[in-house]
């Protein structure tokens, strides 16, 4: 199975109406892979957590920097599912290297950005504990209008779609729906579901509900091209 654009296998989970690429693959994980993935991030040494505005995070595989990333361990309860994501193509053969662990209390979020160019252009995404409603935009600047004097459209003015993550779901970015669009999450407590999430019947939803929001954890799997390997560093020393 790839995560290519010509994978016959993977066509039904293409979310139709998104921009390329857009795969949602729900319950990609069982509920006693997520209970024991919860049970290694809240066991996980107390240094590893970084404090946020907004949310609390664990960087694992190192630190993405433009010179390179100094490789550090994957531990092996991250390693078994950056292999389980890459073996199925997603990153064009190439192995996961770098795991985000994020936290989101109800009402924390994140502002709408993009991953940028330290990372393979596809971002794979594990939702665990609780949902979350992953908002899209329109960066500033691409609209008709948009000029260097103006400030910056309302948010919900560049909103272009949402995409629902249930827990033990897969979510892939790629190609336009990685380069070209910021994602962010809403500080919400509450999410309102309207036509505009283009997932909502494989998220079995429907228009009109409102999802109450509890502690969600997502792993953010992504490769890390340029790496620096710590041997490589001591033989230069």
């Amino acid at each position: 199975m790839s995560f290519t654009q010509d994978s016959r296998e993977l066509r039904q989970f293409v979310v139709r109406g998104a921009p390329p690429t857009v795969y949602y693959i729900p319950a990609f994980i069982s509920d006693e892979e997520e209970a024991y993935l919860l049970q290694q991030v809240y066991q996980s040494p107390k240094p590893k957590w970084t404090q946020l505005s907004g949310r609390r995070l664990q960087n694992w595989g190192g630190l993405p920097h433009p010179k390179g990333m100094l490789e550090e361990r994957m531990p092996g309860w991250l390693h078994t599912y950056c292999q389980k994501i890459s073996s199925h193509g997603a990153f064009d053969g190439k192995t996961a290297n770098h795991v985000l662990v994020n936290e989101y209390k109800p009402g924390e979020g994140i502002m709408p950005h993009e991953d940028g160019p330290l990372y393979h252009p596809t971002v794979t995404t594990v939702t665990l504990g609780s949902h979350a409603l992953l908002d899209f935009y329109m960066p500033v600047g691409r609209l008709e209008g948009d000029n260097d004097d103006t400030v910056a459209a309302l948010e919900e003015d560049r909103h272009l779609f949402s995409l629902l993550l249930r827990p033990r779901s897969l979510l892939v970015l790629q190609d336009d729906a990685y380069r070209n669009l910021l994602h962010g999450i809403g500080a919400r407590t509450l999410d309102a579901l309207t036509g505009k999430v283009l997932n909502l019947h494989a998220a079995e939803a429907k228009p009109g509900e409102t999802l109450t929001r509890g502690t969600r954890v997502s792993l953010t799997i992504r490769h890390v091209p340029k790496v620096l390997k710590t041997k490589l560093l001591l033989w230069r020393k």
